[in-house]
């Protein structure tokens, strides 16, 4: 089965955060700094698309270590399906934008 839906932007950039394993916080720190300080995740946002991930066996979480109270995941194999399908269709977004617009710059018409 294709995971071939269009991803929410927070969902994205989470997968993309999980490319490595990676705990709650420093997802959020990721998902700042990849967005460029424009997405900013709750908490709660963030542990109920966790929750989502993992009943859509998109992540998992890895097992937790005896001294340690962080909850650690990492995406699947069907996870990193799906992200690499989102970037396929958002590269495909780019490109017919750019062919109607016949292509254009940063902030030209900002």
């Amino acid at each position: 089965m294709q995971e071939s839906i269009a991803l929410t932007e927070a969902t994205y950039y989470i997968l993309l955060a999980l490319y490595e394993p990676n705990h709650g916080y420093g997802i959020m720190q990721k998902v700042e700094k990849l967005s460029n300080g424009r997405l900013n995740l709750s908490p709660g946002t963030l542990y109920g698309a966790l929750n989502t991930l993992m009943e859509k066996d998109w992540i998992t979480m890895l097992p937790i270590e005896s001294n340690s109270r962080k909850k650690e995941y990492q995406l699947t194999e069907r996870g990193l399906k799906a992200l690499k399908n989102e970037v396929r269709r958002l590269r495909e977004l780019v490109e017919n934008g750019n062919v109607i617009l016949g292509g254009c710059d940063d902030e030209e018409d900002s």
